[in-house]
Order: C-alpha cells, then sequence, then structure tokens
C-alpha cells in the first residue's frame, strides 16, 4: 500500500465514523510538493466536495500570522516586546487580577511579550472563573452587534477586554486566551492601519496568499466549507451536524469585512495559501527576491520557550506534552514526551475547526491539514495522519 492510500484509507474512515464531513492534506520537503490527498465533502447540504481550493476558517491559525506582523514591526524597531501593553492600548494600564477568589490591583504590567507567550492572565470565555465569565460578557455582547449597523471593532474589543480580571499576575502562569487579539489591535495602532491592511501589504501580497483575508466576497464563497460538529443520538450513533454559529464574534459566512478584525481567530485561507507563509518561515523569511523576515528574527520567532513556572501550566494541555510555546505557536522541545511521531523544533499551531499548521525546520518540511469540524484543534486524526506521513517522510 502507496502512502497516499495508507491517508485515503484514514481519512475514509474517519469520515466513515462521523469524527469529520471531509479533509485534505498537503504535505512539501526540500522545496517540492511530496503529497496532496482530499477525501469526503466541504459541503454536505451542496454535495460539494473538499477540493484543493476549497477555502477555511483558520481561527486560531491566524495567529501565526498574526506573530509575524510583530515580528516584522520588532525588526524596524517599531515594537518593542519588553513594552506594557498600555504604551499602545491606555486600557491596558490599569488591571484587576484575580487571586483567592478576590479581584484586585495587578501589581505587574502586561507586557508585548505577554501576549506572544499567552503568559498576560488574558483568557477565553468559560462559565467557572470571574475572567472567563467577564470575557464571555465581552464576546457575548460583540456576537449580539455582530450583524448590527454598530459592531465592535478591533480596538473597542481590545479595549473592553482589559476591563476584565486577569486570572493571574502576567508572566506568572500560562493561560491559552485573548492575547494574540489584543495583539492585533496594537499592530494597528503602531502601524496606523487596519490589521487586514498591515497583513496584506507585508504578508499577503509579497507572498501571493489571494485567498486568504478576514472575510470572503461573493464570487469565493462557494469555495467557502461548511462547518460540521459531531453529534450522538440517545443510542450513542454519532451523526454530523452543521454549525452555523459565530464563534468568538466571528461570523460563521464571512460574508462581509469585519470591523473586529481577530488577530487570535478571524482569517480565511486555503492549504495552498498557508503553505507561502509555512514555506517562507521554513526558508528563513525569504520568498523569491523578496525579504519579508530576517532570518534571525525567523529563528526568534520559531524557538519560543516558556520559563519553568509557566510550563507548568502548559503541561497540564493533553495532548502537547513535550512541547513549550511562544511567539504564538507550540515549540517541540521533548520529542520524547510527545503522544505523536515528532522533530525536535517542529512548530505551528491549530485551529478551533480543526485546521493543521506543522513546520519542521531541520528537515526543511511542512505539514497542512484542512477540516472544518467544531472543536477540533489537534484531535485523533489530526494525530493519524502526521504519524504516517512523519514515519514515512523523517526516518
Amino acid at each position: 500500500m502507496d502512502l497516499k492510500e495508507k491517508i485515503s484509507r484514514v481519512m475514509k474512515q474517519s469520515i466513515s465514523d462521523s469524527e469529520v464531513m471531509g479533509v485534505n492534506l498537503l504535505v512539501e520537503k526540500d522545496g517540492r510538493e511530496l503529497i496532496y490527498c482530499e477525501e469526503g465533502l466541504a459541503d454536505r447540504e451542496a454535495h460539494k466536495p473538499i477540493r484543493r481550493d476549497t477555502i477555511f476558517r483558520l481561527y486560531s491559525q491566524t495567529k501565526p500570522i498574526t506573530a509575524a506582523c510583530a515580528m516584522i514591526l520588532m525588526e524596524r524597531g517599531l515594537l518593542d516586546p519588553g513594552t506594557p501593553v498600555s504604551e499602545y492600548l491606555p486600557a491596558y494600564s490599569d488591571m484587576k487580577v484575580e487571586k483567592n477568589g478576590e479581584i484586585c490591583a495587578a501589581e505587574i504590567p502586561v507586557r508585548i511579550h505577554d501576549l506572544l507567550r499567552m503568559t498576560s492572565g488574558l483568557v477565553y470565555p468559560d462559565e467557572c472563573t470571574e475572567p472567563g465569565k467577564a470575557t464571555d460578557r465581552v464576546y457575548k455582547e460583540a456576537c449580539d452587534r455582530l450583524h448590527t449597523d454598530h459592531p465592535m471593532t478591533t480596538r473597542e474589543l481590545a479595549d473592553r477586554l482589559a476591563k476584565c480580571p486577569l486570572a493571574f499576575e502576567p508572566g506568572s502562569g500560562w493561560r491559552y486566551g485573548t492575547s494574540a487579539d489584543v495583539l492585533g489591535a496594537v499592530i494597528e495602532v503602531i502601524s496606523g492601519k487596519k490589521l487586514s491592511e498591515f497583513m496584506q501589504e507585508e504578508i499577503f501580497e509579497p507572498l501571493g496568499m489571494s485567498d486568504t483575508a478576514f472575510w470572503l466576497p461573493k464570487e469565493k464563497q462557494s469555495r467557502l466549507a461548511k462547518a460540521y460538529e459531531t453529534v450522538c443520538d440517545e443510542n450513542g450513533n454519532r451523526s454530523m451536524k452543521l454549525y452555523t454559529g459565530d464563534n468568538l464574534a466571528v461570523r460563521n459566512d464571512m460574508a462581509e469585512p469585519p470591523a473586529y478584525e481577530a488577530g487570535g481567530a478571524g482569517l480565511t485561507s486555503t492549504l495552498d495559501d498557508y503553505m507561502k507563509f509555512a514555506r517562507m518561515l521554513r526558508q528563513n523569511g525569504t520568498w523569491g527576491d523578496r525579504q519579508i523576515l530576517k532570518p534571525e528574527t525567523v529563528h526568534y520567532m520559531r524557538n519560543g520557550q516558556l520559563l519553568p513556572k509557566q510550563q507548568q501550566d502548559m503541561d497540564k494541555w493533553l495532548g502537547l506534552e513535550g512541547y513549550s510555546y511562544g511567539n504564538l505557536m507550540r515549540v517541540c522541545r521533548n520529542p520524547s514526551q510527545a503522544v505523536m511521531l515528532t522533530r525536535e523544533g517542529e512548530y505551528g499551531w491549530d485551529g478551533w475547526l480543526g485546521m493543521y499548521f506543522a513546520n519542521f525546520p531541520k528537515e526543511d518540511m511542512t505539514i497542512l491539514m484542512g477540516m472544518q469540524k467544531k472543536d477540533a484543534g489537534t484531535f485523533p486524526l489530526t494525530r493519524k495522519l502526521r504519524n504516517v506521513v512523519i514515519s514515512e517522510y523523517l526516518r
């Protein structure tokens, strides 16, 4: 059985088991494409199969691109990662933090590098903690206003998040949360441009990423994959249900230019488009005769590592054993601890709807996967496909 047949078999089994509706995978190594494979549907209701040009909602796979924008500003001397966020967003000058069930004044400022490392104390919505509940209220309002004539903007959302208590003193722990969205607002303030404009001018246009944006015009809507979720009936039988929610104030239909351009969740793209970004990083920031990032900057970007006290928190994330975190990406530090095949130095991230990105710098390889399954991220299908590819190509 050849590699493509192995991959197709794993994909088909996952589709049969109602894990996903459809999935595609693209692998590149040493400057050449090794394999592309696709199975299943992008749109069950319209009977449209997943194709190479299918457009996916990236959700958190947006984050590495936002980090690259910050690296560009850092190179130019416009952004200092050690500077308090309040220098750019004054709302962050009077932060509160939850300590032992009480809300009190934060003793340490949130700094830019806290946003890049997720050590800010900013969290995603939850129903169990005061910081999570406060954040949930902000996003619920943003979702309520999403389809009105007064939607929340990137800057307004970031400023509203500043009123939510932090989960811990900045730098004292690690928690996956809204840091990248606040960083998007910082990029806007420094550049004097909307986040979408900065990304377009500095990354998408130079790399030819013509299908990557915060929204899709009418002529591209037919290529946008639908999102699905796995549900079970009273007998435990699984099936796929269409998901149409606007999660984290990102429009599911992606049909209008958003006022809130989510640096942590808002982009759409294709595998071929995202491969251009991944390849640029593998090539130490170069693309043809263009230098998007300097080699030393790329080295810094892909080698983030948490402090021991911060790493203790990340170590609680099941499935990412052996990894640390920095510049809005996971970084493999100890392959022997990982629950999937990998190599030291591997970096990348995934998305809430199942998008997946992994770069292997020493081996000059990229793995990209595309799917739209609610609450996926890195899940069993991701690991299975990775293991098949890595066992074949990284011997």
